[in-house]
């Protein structure tokens, strides 16, 4: 364990919560990828008309989510939501397996589409929480050098998990796969008990010692009010929802590629999971060591700006070329981006907020807002489409997006004032 640590700028105070943080991550990534193919399976199965009110379900229960979780954040300590919300996920995914091993026909087809709306907002909801609760722990200076190892978890966590559902796709059934995740998110609860146990005198006791597990307080809508408020906080939502908009463009341009080139639902499965599976093998190479280092050393803005500039150029390409094999090579090299440089630096960005912002208004952008960038994203490709565009054609029409997107971080890397 401790060779692991060397490529990483940890302090001794700061070890024993880095490596249950990243037994957290790890835990909550092996899950979502177990679950992650069978949901982009049945979402591509489906066609691209049925995926854009797949998205529109995802925002309407994003929409009704919200509130409730500025409710349990502002009456339950952070141990106590965690825990809850978690295993309700769980009691969830009990129901989904009972429905995928014992339903057929018409009930088979709408659990599919549910199960497709569920993941998509379990995904985020959990995974926000995670890094809430990591800025709470760490500081901007513990982000800058812990958050790029922390992120290793997250991708070994993917190549696990692509991996086995790649090499068993055919083996076990959905419904299995299904418990074997409710076993790695408690996992995640138990880290996630540990961490608060640990406290913050061990981390910040200078600072903020007695109120690191205490109740956040504050309204039940001030997350969604904050974020308009702010400037900062809707420099970080801009970035989020361009993101999400090129990433849903993608996500549609991928269902069409996919079903003219494949037609057997366990290749499609197969497929998806090896590209989650490259995707993740190559981010853990950039992960180790170098992302940490690199915004510690030049700064977060080369980091955060490294996506858009590359989605420019990704977009461009496959509008020349709209193959599976330049798709597969942009959806690769596009997420790797994310995962390996954007990722860590935008929750850096998060670390300089109170500690209401870092639960109530990062949960809106990580969720509401990004599942807005999804239905402009879904509708605005299936307008196109209707009007006659081709693939070739949207992505031309995606790269000033891009463009936008890579000066918005610009602006952003550099921004002190947060209010």
């Amino acid at each position: 364990m401790i060779k692991l640590l060397k490529p990483v700028d940890v302090k001794s105070n700061e070890k024993q919560a880095l490596l249950w943080s990243w037994l957290y991550v790890f835990a909550l990534f092996l899950a979502y990828y177990t679950l992650r193919p069978i949901r982009d399976e049945l979402g591509a199965a489906g066609g691209v008309t049925q995926l854009t009110w797949l998205f529109t379900g995802t925002l309407v229960a994003m929409l009704m989510l919200t509130p409730l979780y500025g409710y349990l954040v502002k009456h339950w300590k952070r141990e106590k939501f965690i825990t809850i919300s978690y295993r309700f996920f769980m009691l969830n995914l009990v129901v989904f397996a009972m429905l995928m091993a014992m339903a057929t026909g018409d009930v088979l087809v709408w659990t599919g589409r549910i199960f497709f709306i569920w993941v998509s907002v379990f995904n985020l909801f959990v995974v926000s929480v995670f890094w809430s609760l990591m800025a709470d722990i760490f500081n901007t200076d513990q982000g800058k050098r812990l958050f790029g190892f922390l992120a290793t978890g997250s991708t070994i966590g993917g190549i696990a998990g692509s991996a086995f559902v790649s090499f068993f796709a055919d083996v076990f059934s959905n419904y299995i796969l299904l418990l074997m995740a409710i076993l790695l998110l408690e996992m995640s609860v138990l880290a996630a008990k540990k961490l608060s146990k640990l406290g913050e005198i061990e981390l910040r006791a200078s600072n903020s010692a007695g109120r690191f597990n205490q109740e956040i307080g504050g309204g039940v809508l001030d997350g969604l009010k904050r974020t308009f408020q702010s400037p900062y906080l809707l420099g970080i939502s801009g970035f989020i929802l361009l993101y999400s908009i090129t990433s849903t463009v993608l996500y549609f341009q991928q269902a069409e590629i996919v079903n003219s080139t494949f037609s057997d639902r366990a290749e499609r499965t197969a497929f998806f999971a090896n590209i989650d599976l490259w995707v993740n093998s190559l981010t853990l190479f950039f992960q180790f060591g170098l992302t940490g280092r690199m915004m510690k050393y030049i700064g977060i803005l080369p980091v955060l700006s490294l996506l858009p500039l590359f989605s420019v150029i990704s977009f461009a390409a496959l509008a020349m070329n709209p193959t599976i094999v330049v798709f597969v090579l942009v959806q690769v090299s596009r997420r790797v981006a994310n995962f390996a440089f954007a990722r860590p630096s935008r929750e850096v960005l998060f670390t300089r907020l109170s500690r209401e912002d870092r639960y109530k208004a990062k949960n809106v952008i990580d969720t509401l807002i990004y599942r807005s960038g999804d239905q402009i994203g879904s509708w605005g490709y299936a307008g196109l489409g209707a009007l006659g565009l081709s693939l070739t054609g949207i992505s031309w029409l995606t790269v000033p997006v891009c463009v936008l997107w890579f000066g918005l971080s610009i602006w952003l890397a550099g921004k002190e004032d947060v209010d």
